[in-house]
């Protein structure tokens, strides 16, 4: 392929980075005047390299030179790649912007400290390549990644393995609805919202009767919303008070939760619990707020963090594979935030894609010389 394919490439793939992504490079400290790398978009396509095609440093800059695009070590694109953390955060943030995904927060949650927590499996290329899994927390209106760790694959998720502080505000999925990371969270005088995970403990109600979840909110209709006050009890926790919310799902999207959750099932050899599969029909989270946050604004938040979770759907697959830094917060934390770019570059061009216009990229008017 001609080389001045690969530019007329590069050229329509910028058009999808957005506005002043290059004067923000000086601003947020990526590049700085060097005999080196003479221009942001050199850094990109390099950094790009390394975060898209799952390169080592070394290969990376290797690719770099005989590609024409710069010749330095991989010791200093490691140093370029340190510093380029706050530009990718940043540019992530005006892709989000650019699909209608507000992230500032509003002044109600001044209180609290929101992150979003996952975690995802890495599995590291070649003979000798390992399993991991990384486990990571965002804050939701800001989307800078201020936790993150890696684990052998056999750790699960859970909320006992972030640090809590007290206001802190944890918003996670069904895998983080475990009694003890709940309990775990309510003993640091902080917050949670999980979804319900069925049959990991048993509730009673505020007067201490016991009961069944399902019981309650089979009559429930499609648009109303049920708040049910109980507890949750286990032999290693007397009582955790807690809000069950419950919002039933539309015909389709509780359809296509069963049709997933019996695939998953099937996939992992298990047994189909119907129970379990009937609570799939709807929305159901569980959270120790005080009624000084409505319902609604239970919903919402977690509204907003399935939302940023679907921006990132590519994210997982992205995370997938690579050479991550095991040595390092700064490197850690600046391939992350790569990574998240990524993602949502690629969703970016998905999007575009789906408009079906006919040039195929983003349209930009230009007076043609």
């Amino acid at each position: 392929m001609e080389y001045s394919k690969y530019l007329n490439d590069w050229q329509l793939l910028m058009q999808f980075f957005p506005e002043d992504w290059e004067e923000m490079a000086y601003k947020l400290g990526a590049i700085s005047r060097s005999r080196k790398i003479k221009s942001p978009a050199d850094l990109m396509r390099v950094l790009l390299i390394h975060l898209t095609d799952n390169c080592s440093l070394k290969e990376t800059v290797v690719r770099a030179k005989y590609g024409n695009i710069i010749d330095i070590s991989s010791v200093a694109l490691m140093k370029r790649l340190n510093k380029s953390s706050e530009w990718f955060r940043w540019m992530s943030n005006r892709l989000l912007f650019r699909r209608g995904i507000i992230i500032d927060s509003p002044n109600k949650y001044s209180k609290f400290n929101i992150k979003s927590v996952d975690a995802s499996i890495i599995s590291e290329p070649g003979s000798t390549g390992t399993d991991w899994r990384l486990h990571y927390s965002f804050e939701l209106f800001n989307l800078k990644c201020d936790q993150f760790f890696l684990t052998r694959q056999n750790v699960g998720e859970s909320f006992t393995n972030f640090k809590v502080c007290k206001n802190d505000l944890f918003i996670g999925d069904r895998a983080y609805g475990r009694a003890n990371g709940m309990n775990y969270i309510q003993s640091k005088r902080a917050f949670f919202i999980s979804r319900y995970m069925n049959r990991a403990y048993t509730l009673y109600d505020s007067k201490g009767n016991k009961f069944k979840l399902l019981d309650k909110i089979k009559k429930l209709n499609i648009g109303e919303v049920l708040e049910i006050p109980s507890q949750i009890r286990t032999k290693s926790i007397d009582s955790l008070k807690i809000r069950i919310i419950v919002m039933k799902k539309s015909k389709e999207k509780a359809e296509e939760a069963v049709k997933k959750a019996i695939k998953e099932q099937k996939r992992k050899q298990r047994n189909i619990n119907p129970e379990t599969i009937k609570y799939h029909e709807y929305i159901i989270l569980i959270t120790n707020l005080n009624g000084e946050v409505t319902t609604d604004d239970i919903l919402e938040l977690y509204r907003l963090r399935w939302q940023v979770e679907i921006a990132f759907k590519h994210l997982k697959s992205i995370f997938g594979l690579g050479h991550l830094p095991k040595e390092g917060i700064e490197s850690a934390r600046a391939w992350l935030h790569g990574k998240l770019f990524v993602a949502l570059l690629t969703q970016a061009i998905v999007d575009e894609g789906l408009l079906f216009s006919p040039w195929g990229y983003p349209f930009e008017a230009k007076t043609a010389t």
